[in-house]
């Protein structure tokens, strides 16, 4: 796998065997993709933001503002990934110290919550899936160390390559 990821590979490997409109959509998807989802996932500080306005002013947040709150976590998010190039060599580590928000705390919480009958099928299915959410993040956990251990973690700022 070249360094880039996935769209270097494909660019690399496959652009002789692909026509150049499917590589061209392929990389426009994968740019729509990035832009939906950083949308999505920002959701939470855009709701935080706007919490925190309407508490202090006693107003609702009017259409200028709540862009300005957008614009401002736009730029911050774009200010950390130029300023800090390297934490792409710490994914493996940061996913798997928050593998267990998707995997594990779900089921621990359906449990206290529910409170199914003790030793009954629900409780046995979402104890073992919990706890295996966090084998799960233990090794991927470990595996991000095992990866900045063997790769070496090369502290740069403000350039990329």
């Amino acid at each position: 796998m070249p360094s880039g990821g996935m769209l270097s590979a494909l660019y690399a490997f496959h652009i002789h065997d692909i026509p150049r409109g499917l590589l061209a959509m392929t990389f426009l998807l994968v740019v729509f993709n990035c832009l939906s989802s950083f949308q999505i996932y920002s959701m939470p500080a855009f709701d935080s933001f706007e919490a925190g306005y309407t508490s202090r002013t006693n107003k609702p947040c009017s259409i200028w503002v709540r862009s300005g709150f957008r614009i401002f976590f736009g730029f911050v998010s774009f200010f950390i990934g130029v300023a800090l190039p390297f934490l792409s060599s710490l994914a493996g580590l940061l996913g798997g110290l928050t593998l267990p928000v998707t995997f594990a705390y779900p089921c621990f919480m359906w449990v206290l919550i529910k409170k199914p009958t003790k030793y009954s099928f629900n409780w046995y299915f979402n104890w073992i899936l919990g706890w295996l959410g966090v084998a799960f993040s233990l090794a991927f956990s470990i595996g991000g160390i095992w990866s900045m251990v063997n790769n070496g973690l090369k502290l740069r700022f403000f350039k990329p390559n």
